[in-house]
């Protein structure tokens, strides 16, 4: 019998130490393991033996979590790496190489786009950028050196979504040994499940929702165990070095522990939010897949379990007086991230989306004026009513 998400968030990957039995897991701050025998380091470093050597190649607090996040994605194996964008990077350069050709979905975070477009390109990997929402895009610019698919669902920071399911099945079809790779982190393993819906690499940003308090940078990957492991021993060993400290991934597994319960009360409050700013005369346009206002709430309710606790919104304002709507804000907390306990609003145009061009931007449909509230796990009518003061000044 599968047991349910809560149990699995919980147990899976537990620490088994003979004599010992500790019920919450150790910190094993070391960064190199004993050898009973020089046999014994020979038969791991060949593959031989499984077992621990150094840990930059495997540590049993960030080999917990990868656990953890695979069993919670229904993903064969996870791993765990120093930042999103560490998790990102391994996971494209063991995919990609020069001459191949990537296909991603035009609104991306800002340094996703970054390394796409000024970073990719560099080394001799083609990127073109399409509207993933229209499916007849993706079937467009598939090529024959396609040899990876990446998008976000929903999108940062516009909150587009893409079928994934459909996209996954177009290209496998194309060719069946294209990576779909797809960005989790708004929604987490809880809402949403790419794995489940067909995509072969399910990544995220483990800063935001995994960890929960703002406590911690890190990344993390699932997908099929082959894969999984090369990400491990080449894209991660060889090329990104972006290796996730052991006690950083001890607070993200203490922080997965209570994902289920955290996520239920961040969904709660951002659809109180979007409900009332949907409400407002001040607000030109909320976006929030839980609306029925949202072009794509069919889709919401088909692929998430959930609709997330990130709201976009515009004002009926000016850029000067969006600007001084945020800067009036008490309660919610003036910074970048999302997924905190805190409920944190900032301006993506000149923060997080900053590396775009004002042409990429228009393209991607974010627009300039557009602001991103990630909602905590305060009382939803003090965010509320924060809100409300700030646009009173305006």
């Amino acid at each position: 019998m599968k047991q349910g998400f809560a149990t699995r968030q919980i147990h899976t990957g537990h620490i088994h130490m003979p004599g010992i039995n500790p019920l919450a897991t150790p910190i094993f701050q070391t960064s190199t393991f004993e050898f009973d025998s020089t046999e014994q380091g020979a038969k791991r470093f060949s593959g031989e033996e499984q077992g621990y050597i150094y840990t930059r190649l495997g540590n049993p607090n960030s080999n917990q979590i990868g656990e953890k996040l695979a069993a919670l994605e229904g993903a064969e194996l996870g791993m765990a790496m120093s930042s999103g964008m560490g998790a990102i990077t391994t996971v494209l350069w063991t995919t990609l190489r020069a001459g191949d050709h990537l296909l991603a979905d035009d609104a991306l975070y800002g340094c996703t786009y970054s390394f796409f477009m000024h970073g990719l390109t560099r080394y001799g990997v083609e990127v073109t950028l399409a509207d993933f929402s229209n499916i007849e895009n993706v079937k467009r610019e598939l090529k024959a050196n396609t040899k990876a698919v990446y998008f976000e669902s929903p999108t940062n920071p516009n909150l587009k979504l893409i079928d994934i399911e459909a996209v996954a099945s177009i290209a496998h079809a194309h060719n069946p040994e294209i990576k779909v790779i797809v960005d989790n982190t708004f929604c987490t393993p809880f809402l949403q499940r790419p794995v489940e819906l067909g995509a072969d690499v399910v990544i995220h940003s483990a800063t935001k929702y995994l960890n929960g308090h703002g406590d911690v940078i890190a990344g993390m990957a699932a997908g099929k165990a082959d894969f999984i492991t090369e990400c491990t021993m080449f894209g991660l060993k060889d090329m990104t070095g972006a290796v996730i400290g052991p006690f950083e991934a001890y607070l993200i597994s203490r922080g997965m522990k209570t994902l289920d319960i955290r996520m239920e009360k961040h969904c709660k409050n951002a659809m109180a939010i979007a409900k009332y700013l949907e409400s407002n005369s001040k607000v030109k346009r909320v976006i929030y897949p839980g609306l029925e206002s949202h072009p794509q709430h069919e889709l919401a309710k088909k692929q998430m379990h959930g609709f997330g606790g990130m709201v976009s919104f515009e004002l009926n304002a000016s850029r000067e007086d969006s600007a001084k709507f945020i800067n009036s804000l008490d309660l919610c907390t003036l910074a970048v991230s999302l997924g905190d306990a805190e409920t944190l609003i900032e301006h993506p145009a000149t923060m997080t989306h900053s590396t775009y061009t004002p042409e990429a931007l228009a393209e991607a449909n974010i627009s300039e004026s557009l602001i991103r509230l990630s909602a905590g796990l305060e009382e939803a009518e003090d965010i509320i009513h924060d809100l409300e003061e700030g646009l009173k000044r305006i």
